[in-house]
């Protein structure tokens, strides 16, 4: 089958339609139609042209009143090949609706092909058709299910026009459920390599092929396989209530006192799966058997026997019986039976063996992993608080086996008596047990062997282990089970919960406590943990308070390192001065790299740029209590030099702080949980094969589930929506960002301060005034981007404003979240200076500013609004009143505007009635200059802030000379190199 790749634009466009089929003769014409029942346009121009043929569709759907009435609405109609990646993608993306059916029987027709399950045969007009059978019972009642949750829109399409005043008659969804089915069947061999498999055109080529001739052998096909029947083996045993002498496992028996076996051959019915009879009543044509199986059972029977027998050649005698009835089975043939090998044979070919209940003892095989004693060192002990070393410190645990038949536990004596009797029928503990010699043969083949502590841990956290490329279940012993029940089950755990320390200036919510409870359970017992909170819920102060508690316990007590992007420096030491008042902080960064006289309770802040340089004397010149690394997607490429050198560093316990602990796959998840707790998942190889391959591929949800298990305890994930988060959240929370000047800003800030100060000496009135609003207007410019104030005209933007390297950070997480933003700058320049930025970072964005026509203006709130654009560019002026953008869940002030009352009224654009989620709302301020003082006015001072300031600049205008050189100098905070720090792409 070949079709025409599909524009990943077409799916998305695609994703919000309905779907119907449209049968044709033969099966591969069968075309797939997508409409939108409002009857807009199924896809945009100019999408539309991109592939699919547009066509005008009857569809009929219940209206308003709920009379179902058909009308005619534009719909794209597709192959079936074109069709079924378009439907599985629709299926993946949830949701429901006619488009995800068809993808979920797209999906059944895609597994029905895997094995095999194509008959050849003729359409009503003698063209050569693949269609799907045998069809097993469940696959039947898998049909009868799907059919049955056909939802209207899927089978809307009439069948014919209806007479005035009459329902349309649509299709009846069993009828075009299997036509769909069909039409894939008869699809998919049809590839370049099919003609010389078939030896020639028919039932390979594409075009019609019409076989008039092969009519009497396509119904024979059809006799043969639909509405034929499916066979079993039921084992029937006898000389089971021989004497009991020798009782003991592999005690020689006589041949009398063993007990003698046979398969019968049994019938069932593909159309009715209650029917089942042995086939010696069939042959016997009662009336019973004649009734359930039809006139056809003996040819339907023996045609299902030959490939029965070619799966399993001790069934090849009943093909030669003048009655099929049951075949006398030795031990080798009962262990076979017994084998993988011949029941995967036997199921394919249709086959169930069907075992006495009564005899059939599975043997099952427990890894026990923990110490060789409970309570032995190496590891915390069950009935401490903590460990008395931390975990990754520990000797080796041992990882043993345990094993039982039937319930019962086995000893490896008794292991190897059973294996000795050499039988697959074997007498243990006074009753008859039916064992696979393969399954006996690997268990006596495990061996005891000691595990890491780590490795330990994880297995017990997922409960399964591998061995010899064998999954098992585990149990784990001693205090590795209750540090399993621990962290598995923390509100089970009988301890006090921890309090908010008395020095956090802040009341932490009740989920910020929940998250510091968790974070010092991990750290507590030197494992590592990953908050990965989403962004306005305080992961910054739940932090903070995590290294106060650490520094009041002398065991934990220790500087804290803190590595995140350059343009958070700012935000950290603002943060930690606000709710740890008192704590040192200081930046290694830059020039001020100086680590001498550390203080037990001090906080460290430097970059990722810095750890890459000095990443040596960062582990030799202190003893970190607490690594932490913030925005940890930073190091999610796990052989960047970035990340190496962050694993160089040493410390008693590493937590990272991110919003999107996956961005594109589950080896950033991984890299961030590995740098975390080393040794947790495993080298990146086994993670791969062990989880991210199966996860990924949507294949494996009992590797998701492993997964989901092993990584619960070490990720704390809340969402802003989360039942008992949301209702504690502000409807607006306010986040005033700080960021550092770059050397070039710096440069240009202090120059425009210097000039702008002498030209306003000696002038007056209206000129001293006017000269006023242009040096700040400078300096506001300055602050935003370079390229802004120097007018450029193809400006390089990167590397050259911490604002924009800001903007860029808060945008990644924002976008990586899925939700939408509205930045807001008042200056149409810098907005054209962002949208360039975003364009050629591939992310797409809507401008409005004051020369937007009034039509253009409500085009682009309605786009916005419908998902046409994740960030939404807008002149403060131009789009701080009047709009209502309730779609965004943050908003970005790039600059600020001085009057608080309008700040407030551009973020109500987003904030306000019909919003139903939490709104964040960042301010982007530049360290140490006029910005950072204004802020800090605002803050202070709000009522007599908005008094003073409530005209914006104009108030600033009638400061003296001294006043305004404090307001606007460069003072404090460290500009940035004039060169950026070399990037390194993850």
């Amino acid at each position: 089958m070949t079709a025409r790749p599909v524009p990943p634009a077409l799916v998305s466009a695609l994703a919000g339609c309905a779907a119907t089929v449209l049968p044709a003769d033969p099966p591969r014409a069968t075309r797939v139609a997508f409409f939108r029942e409002d009857g807009a346009e199924p896809v945009p121009s100019p999408a539309a042209g991109a592939a699919g043929e547009p066509l005008e569709l009857p569809v009929a759907l219940p209206d308003e009143e709920g009379s179902v009435r058909v009308r005619t609405v534009p719909a794209l109609a597709f192959g079936v090949g074109e069709a079924l990646p378009l439907l599985t993608r629709a299926r993946a993306a949830g949701g429901g609706g006619a488009a995800a059916y068809w993808g979920s029987a797209a999906v059944l027709a895609l597994q029905l092909a895997a094995r095999g399950r194509l008959l050849p045969g003729l359409t009503p007009s003698d063209q050569d058709a693949w269609r799907f059978g045998p069809l097993e019972a469940a696959d039947a009642e898998r049909l009868r299910e799907l059919a049955a949750a056909m939802p209207p829109p899927a089978h809307a399409v009439p069948l014919e026009p209806a007479p005035a005043g009459a329902e349309p008659w649509l299709p009846r969804p069993e009828t075009l459920l299997r036509a769909f089915l069909d039409a894939v069947a008869d699809a998919l061999p049809r590839t370049p390599a099919a003609r010389l498999a078939a030896g020639g055109p028919a039932f390979a080529a594409r075009p019609a092929q019409r076989l008039p001739q092969q009519r009497a052998w396509a119904a024979g096909v059809a006799a043969g396989h639909d509405a034929g029947v499916r066979l079993s083996l039921r084992i029937e045993v006898e000389g089971l209530t021989a004497s009991a002498a020798g009782a003991a496992a592999g005690s020689a028996q006589s041949p009398a006192a063993r007990p003698r076996f046979r398969a019968v051959l049994q019938l069932h019915s593909l159309a009715d799966p209650a029917a089942v009879a042995d086939a010696a009543e069939v042959w016997a044509g009662t009336a019973a058997a004649a009734a359930a199986f039809g006139p056809r059972s003996r040819t339907d029977a023996l045609l299902a026997l030959r490939r029965a027998a070619a799966a399993w050649e001790p069934l090849r005698p009943l093909l030669a019986a003048a009655v099929p009835d049951a075949v006398e089975l030795a031990d080798e043939e009962i262990a076979e039976l017994l084998g993988a090998p011949v029941t995967r044979a036997l199921a394919a070919a249709g086959v169930q063996v069907h075992w006495p209940r009564a005899l059939v003892a599975t043997l099952t095989t427990t890894a026990v992993i923990g110490p060789e004693e409970p309570g032995a060192d190496g590891g915390p002990p069950g009935t401490d608080e903590a460990p008395r070393v931390p975990l990754p410190a520990g000797s080796p645990l041992r990882f043993g086996w345990r094993f039982s038949l039937g319930g019962t536990e086995l000893s490896r004596a008794e292991l190897d008596r059973l294996a000795e009797a050499g039988r697959p029928v074997v007498r243990l503990r006074d009753q008859w047990v039916l064992l696979s010699p393969e399954d006996l043969r690997r268990a006596r083949a495990r061996r005891d062997r000691k595990i890491g502590a780590l490795e330990a841990l994880g297995a017990a956290l997922t409960g399964s282990a591998e061995e010899g490329g064998e999954r098992f279940d585990v149990a784990a012993t001693g205090w590795l089970a209750t540090l399993r029940e621990r962290l598995a089950d923390p509100e089970r755990a009988a301890r006090e919960p921890v309090r908010a320390p008395a020095a956090l200036a802040a009341r932490l919510r009740d989920y910020q406590l929940r998250g510091l409870d968790w974070l010092h359970r991990m750290t507590s017992l030197g494992l590592g943990a990953c908050l990965a909170d989403d962004m306005g819920l305080g992961k910054t102060i739940t932090l903070i308070a995590l290294h106060l508690h650490r520094a009041g316990e002398e065991e934990t007590a220790g500087p804290t390192l803190v590595v995140c992007p350059a343009s958070l420096l700012g935000n950290w030491q603002r943060e930690i001065a606000a709710f740890a008042p008192g704590v040192p902080v200081r930046r290694f960064h830059g020039q001020s790299r100086d680590l001498s006289g550390l203080a037990r309770d001090e906080f460290v802040l430097t970059t990722y740029g810095t750890v890459r340089r000095d990443a040596g004397r960062l582990a030799a010149e202190a003893d970190w209590s607490l690594l932490v690394a913030d925005e940890a997607q930073h190091a999610k490429n796990p052989f960047s030099a970035t990340a190496r050198a962050l694993r160089a560093i040493p410390a008693a316990a590493r937590v990272a702080l991110t919003g999107t602990p996956v961005e594109n796959n589950l080896s950033e998840l991984w890299a961030i949980l590995d740098w975390a707790t080393p040794g947790l998942l495993g080298s990146l190889g086994t993670f791969r094969s062990r989880y991210a391959d199966a996860v990924e591929a949507g294949g494996d949800p009992a590797a998701a589930e492993r997964l989901a298990r092993l990584v619960r305890p070490f990720l704390l994930r809340r969402r802003k929506t989360d039942p008992g988060i949301a209702p504690e959240l502000p409807p607006k929370t306010e986040t005033d960002r700080a960021v550092a000047l770059t050397a070039e800003q710096a440069g240009l800030y202090e120059a425009a301060v210097r000039e702008g100060l002498a030209e306003l000496r000696g002038s007056h009135g209206l000129a001293r005034r006017g000269l006023i609003v242009r040096l700040l207007t400078s300096l506001k410019q300055i602050c935003n981007h370079p390229a802004q104030f120097l007018k450029e005209e193809d400006p390089r933007l990167a590397g050259r404003s911490g604002k924009l390297e800001l903007f860029d950070e808060l945008l990644e997480t924002i976008l990586a979240e899925g939700a939408s933003v509205l930045v807001f700058t008042q200056y149409v320049r810098m907005a054209r200076l962002l949208e360039r930025h975003l364009a050629g970072r591939g992310v797409g964005t809507l401008l409005l500013h004051g020369g937007t026509p009034v039509a253009r203006r409500e085009q682009l709130v309605r786009e916005f609004e419908a998902g046409g654009a994740p960030v939404f560019l807008l002149s403060l002026k131009a789009a701080g009143t009047g709009l209502n953008l309730t779609r965004a869940e943050h908003v970005i002030h790039f600059d600020r505007w001085w009057n608080p009352a309008v700040e407030s009224q551009a973020t109500d654009r987003a904030h306000r009635i019909g919003q139903d989620r939490p709104v964040q709302v960042h301010r982007l301020i530049a360290e140490g200059t006029i910005e950072e003082r204004i802020a800090e006015l605002l803050a202070r001072k709000q009522a007599l802030a908005e008094a003073v300031l409530g005209a914006g600049e104009a108030a600033l205008t009638e400061l003296s000379d001294a006043e305004l050189a404090d307001l606007v100098a460069l003072r404090g905070a460290e500009p940035r190199r004039a060169a950026p720090e070399p990037a390194e792409r993850p």
